[in-house]
Order: structure tokens, then C-alpha cells, then sequence
């Protein structure tokens, strides 16, 4: 969870503001999205950016002792960074600096210094590497035995897949399908492949969240998925949405095109920083469970035993509830 002490908003986001000022200060997108995450996310609406001091990575280190923190204001910066259009070697520089004195780490590093060194060419490469291996750590939960690649277990996949339509009024298992019949969306299978168990904890995780499959839901899922549980799996899974939907260089083989500064728009910038804020809430983190034991319960008593609110405006086109 991303929660922070009421004396480290203001130095946080100083630091945060040291590390986007570079090329001559800001951007107005970049600005647009760390007001989002300071309102939403820590509830400091009052706060004005422009009257907080920003601090370097030396002055952020010595009040941040713990790594999740770091590790969180890492990622948080390297959310502005993906913001940043066009990209400068001048941010990237900044975010290297400010991880190498925090002591944190991640593939990001690599993908954005190789976008400014070598090119596109090679940050897609270092990026289809990496979404490659993280797209296995995000799959459905199954027994060991169901993963092995048989013929069997395509037949136990296809089964609970096809076991989800005996799954009563209200249930997950009838959201899940309700949800990919409202997006036009085809059933993963029926043969098994590991991008189907990819698709289906994504999709369960849509579901269970309410949050629809427009690029800046996308954005927004993965969001709340890093607030609920700030591990490597959850910040794998931000950091490849902003690439595909943020940055736009990089774009996975299911999305026909990529997006370039979604978050330059205000009423994104707001979907995002109150998805943080809802992600944050939660109990547990729900992406990585077996959704296939949750089917038969009710959508509301999952929502409840994990702690997920309603959304703010669930009409707005970017949720579905």
C-alpha cells in the first residue's frame, strides 16, 4: 500500500518535484498528474505545488529510511518520467540519479536509457523482454499440475472456463462473463497457452475492480493494482502500462497501436490519482489469487472481503460496475 506519513507528503513530493525539473522545469502534463497523485492518493488537496520545496535525492534520502517507501517514490517518478513527451536524456538521468542514491532498482532503468542511447528499437527490445517474463508472474493462480502444458490441461482450463456459466446471478464467475460479453471481448481458449492465464487474472481483476478496458482504464488498473500491494509484480505491471499506453513506444502484440500522453488530460490525470487512492484501500491485494475458487461467490461479497470500494463516478466511462 502506498499510504505515507503525514510529515512525508510534503518532502516526497519535494522530491518529486526536484526530479521533474529538468529541460527547463515540468511539463504541464507531468505537473497535471503529480497534482492528481498529491489530492488523491495522500488527500492533500490543499496542498500547493508550487509553494513546496523541491529536495534532492541526497536531502529525500535521509528522511526515507525504509526501502518500500523509496521504492514506491521510484516508481511514483518513474510514472512523471513516462510522462514526459518528447522523452530527454535529462529525465532519465534525473530518475537514474535519484534511484542510484535511494538504492532502488528495476528493468525501467534499462527500457528508458536505452530509448535515449540506442533508440526505439532497442528499449522495445529490452521492453518485449520484460513483458515477456512479467506476463508470467501476472497469470492466473492454478495448481502446478493444471500449468504443465498437457493435453490434460487444456481440458482442466476449457473445463473451468466453461464451468464459470453454472456460476449463479450476482456471482463473479457471471460478472466475468457479463464482462466480456459488454466488451466484445472472445473467451480466452479453447486451447491453453500461457497468455490465456494472463488474460484471465487481468480480466478478474477488471471485474473485481469495475474498471473498464479503455486505454486510460488500462492505465488507471494498473494503478490501483500497485497501490493495493507495492510488490515487483504490481510495479511490473505499471511500468508496462505506461509504456503501452503512456509513452507509446513499445506496444504489446494483443493492442493494435500504442498511446502517446493520455495522462495530459485532466480528466485522466483524476482517473488516475483516485484509482491510487482506491487501490490503497484494500484489504488484500485480489489480482494474484485463484479468481477460479471466488467464481461462485458473490461479486459484492468479494468486493467486501478485499475491501474495494465503489467508484467515485461509475458512469463515466471508464468503469464497469
Amino acid at each position: 500500500m502506498l499510504t505515507l506519513s503525514p510529515s512525508l507528503i510534503e518532502p516526497v513530493t519535494g522530491g518529486l518535484l526536484c526530479g521533474i525539473n529538468v529541460d527547463g522545469g515540468p511539463t504541464p502534463e507531468q505537473m497535471l498528474v503529480l497534482r492528481a497523485i498529491v489530492s488523491h492518493l495522500w488527500g492533500r488537496s490543499d496542498l500547493d505545488l508550487r509553494s513546496v520545496a523541491p529536495i534532492n535525492a541526497e536531502e529525500l534520502a535521509a528522511v526515507l529510511p525504509d526501502i518500500e517507501t523509496r521504492t514506491m517514490f521510484h516508481e511514483l517518478h518513474l510514472t512523471l518520467e513516462a510522462c514526459r513527451h518528447p522523452q530527454s536524456s535529462a529525465q532519465v538521468a534525473a530518475v537514474q540519479s535519484f534511484a542510484e542514491v535511494l538504492e532502488t532498482d528495476g528493468d525501467d532503468l534499462e527500457i528508458f536509457r536505452d530509448l535515449i542511447e540506442a533508440g526505439v528499437d532497442a528499449a522495445k527490445r529490452d521492453y518485449n523482454r520484460f513483458l515477456s517474463n512479467n506476463m508470467r508472474q501476472r497469470s492466473e493462480v492454478l495448481l502446478p499440475s493444471e500449468t504443465s502444458g498437457t493435453e490434460r490441461s487444456n481440458v482442466d482450463f476449457a473445463g473451468r472456463l466453461s464451468a464459470l456459466t453454472e456460476c449463479g446471478p450476482g456471482s463473479l464467475g457471471r460478472a466475468y462473463l457479463s464482462f466480456y460479453e459488454r466488451f466484445g471481448i472472445s473467451l480466452p481458449g479453447p486451447n491453453f497457452s500461457t497468455d490465456d492465464l494472463f488474460f484471465v487474472a487481468h480480466d478478474m481483476t477488471h471485474t473485481i475492480a469495475g474498471i473498464s478496458v479503455t486505454p486510460e482504464g488500462e492505465i488507471a488498473l494498473s494503478a490501483f493494482q500497485f497501490a493495493m500491494n507495492n510488490n515487483a509484480t504490481n510495479r511490473a505491471a505499471l511500468l508496462a502500462s505506461l509504456i503501452a499506453h503512456e509513452a507509446g513506444f513499445a506496444v504489446p502484440s494483443h493492442l493494435s497501436r500504442g498511446q502517446t500522453g493520455l495522462l495530459g488530460d485532466p480528466a485522466a490525470a483524476e482517473l488516475f490519482g483516485r484509482e491510487l487512492r482506491r487501490g490503497s484501500e484494500c484489504l488484500s491485494d485480489f489480482s494474484l489469487v485463484n479468481h477460479f475458487d471466488l467464481a461462485p461467490l458473490q461479486l459484492s461479497e468479494v468486493r467486501e472481503k478485499f475491501g474495494v470500494s465503489p467508484p467515485v463516478d461509475p458512469t463515466d466511462g471508464h468503469h464497469w460496475w
